[in-house]
């Protein structure tokens, strides 16, 4: 299982709408809009838990 970096989401990796890779890692998506607002602003969430404000995409996750 992997966790939706954007919504937090666990997702089987062969069931993902959708992935991206950054820094040589594969990230995977629940649903497309996570991943666009993923690929947009990696660094926002991949910082350290607390450093940064975690924002729903709001696709009914």
């Amino acid at each position: 299982m992997a966790k939706d970096p954007v919504c937090g989401m666990e997702i089987e990796e062969s069931k993902a709408a959708a992935t991206s890779e950054f820094n040589g890692t594969t990230y995977y998506f629940c649903a497309p809009g996570c991943k666009r607002t993923f690929d947009k602003d990696p660094m926002q969430f991949l910082a350290p838990e607390g450093d940064h404000h975690h924002h729903h995409g709001g696709h009914g996750c």
